[in-house]
């Protein structure tokens, strides 16, 4: 079984590089999450440290372009077409699969679908010819620092692992379908209370009605009250927006287990394919 090659590469390398893109697929992804959040984050499907959308996606990568690795603006242009092509498929599956989504670029410029967009695709081309001209070449001094017998004890027991992960994660995932809108009911509800408190709070700024026209010119041309209601404005709106945010961690903190894992891992959960369903509807 080892020695099976796939163009070219033996099974036993794939493997190992693998895993090891999986796992730094992950670091990347919650380094760059948690930051941004401002607290740890555990990304990826399964939940050990591994995102194996980037193992898969690398070494298909690599496996497919390799007969052009020595040229780069093809690397860079394989690299577009080959991971955008990947990651479309991944997320048409895992919608199908699942009924829902977990990623969503509609608010990104040119996307198709909400899966897929130019400026993810161009930063996978770049991502390409840095595997084939740096990171590759550390993976694969790193596989060869330890015995073959290691690499293959090793890929057989985090195999083991990540199955184990992989279905426990997969059961959690099947039953989103079903608590994800009862928990978007309960976000929605909140939204227009939250709402309806700010249009209050913002109409309670605007002049009264009736004000005579030099009360409104006396208005108009005093800059520093114009700073102070455009200061309470976003006040208020930030406002709005913390205790939107307060509400859903509560809401997610209700979860257990891998459900609150994906919840708190993909604040967009299900956005994209609900946007999809409601057009097919119509």
């Amino acid at each position: 079984m080892w020695n099976l090659t796939i163009n070219g590469t033996d099974l036993y390398h794939i493997l190992n590089w693998f895993f090891i893109y999986s796992f730094l697929g992950w670091v990347w992804e919650t380094f760059y999450v948690s930051t941004k959040h401002g607290e740890f984050v555990n990304r990826g499907f399964v939940s050990g440290p591994f995102c194996t959308i980037y193992g898969f996606g690398a070494i298909s990568v690599y496996l497919i372009l390799k007969p052009i690795e020595n040229h780069v603006l093809l690397l860079f242009l394989g690299g577009i077409v080959v991971a955008t092509v990947l990651e479309y498929i991944t997320a048409v599956l895992m919608e199908s699969i699942f009924h829902t989504s977990w990623w969503d670029y509609s608010d990104q410029k040119f996307n198709f679908q909400g899966r897929i967009c130019l400026g993810v695709s161009l930063g996978w081309g770049v991502l390409t010819v840095l595997l084939f001209r740096v990171l590759h070449p550390l993976v694969e001094k790193l596989v060869a620092l330890y015995p073959v017998y290691v690499g293959k004890i090793s890929v057989c027991v985090i195999a083991t692992g990540y199955l184990c992960d992989f279905c426990r994660s997969a059961s959690a995932a099947f039953h989103l379908k079903e608590r994800i809108p009862y928990w978007e009911q309960d976000l929605e509800k909140k939204r227009v209370e939250l709402m309806l408190r700010l249009n209050v709070k913002l109409e309670s700024l605007e002049l009264p009605k009736g004000a005579s026209p030099e009360l409104l010119r006396e208005k108009l041309e005093d800059s520093e009250a114009l700073r102070i209601l455009s200061e309470k404005r976003l006040a208020f709106q930030k406002e709005f927006t913390e205790e939107l945010r307060a509400y859903r961690k509560t809401l997610v903190n209700r979860t257990k287990g891998n459900t609150r894992r994906f919840l708190k891992a993909y604040p967009h959960l299900n956005r994209g394919y609900r946007m999809r369903h409601k057009k097919d509807k119509k």
